[in-house]
């Protein structure tokens, strides 16, 4: 067999190994979300990727991620809880976000959102971050001008969309 034939099969064999590859892992992530729709609980927080379910966690699935605080400007109180930022990276890896990837943080029962870039969720001088309330729901409190104020803040955070497009 000729050197010719020899480089030609073994990128042949690398194409086809890189194509099953890439199915298996499509196939895999498919499956994930069609697991992760059927066993939400209650409380849970869904996160939705461009429309498509592919995560959700309750406030209890994130308290062991590092604390952050901030001492809110209007009462002056200590607002205590986890950042967004690495809320997301617990489901998805950091090279998925652009600097203007949207994200989402809606509470559906009090008819409030919040749109965020990945780049101001991504930088730790807003501290955008989720904060438990007493009732044990999330609350999405920052430093950011538009997030400030408690009037400003979404309470009972019920759901999250990132828009990557």
């Amino acid at each position: 067999m000729s050197q010719k034939k020899r480089i030609l099969l073994a990128v042949g064999i690398v194409l086809i190994l890189s194509g099953a590859m890439l199915a298996i892992d499509h196939y895999r992530g498919q499956r994930l979300a069609a697991e992760l729709d059927a066993s939400l609980e209650p409380g849970d927080i869904p996160i939705y990727w461009d429309g498509l379910l592919k995560a959700a966690f309750s406030p209890k699935d994130i308290e062991n991620l590092p604390p952050a605080s901030f001492v809110d400007a209007e009462k002056g109180k200590t607002q205590e809880g986890w950042m967004l930022k690495d809320v997301l990276l617990v489901y998805f890896p950091e090279r998925q976000f652009r600097d203007d990837t949207v994200i989402k943080v809606i509470s559906t029962s009090r008819n409030k959102s919040a749109d965020l870039e990945w780049q101001e969720v991504a930088n730790p001088d807003n501290m955008v971050m989720f904060d438990l309330s007493g009732r044990g729901t999330l609350k999405l409190v920052s430093l950011l001008e538009r997030l400030d104020e408690r009037d400003e803040w979404v309470q009972d955070v019920d759901r999250i969309e990132v828009s990557s497009k």
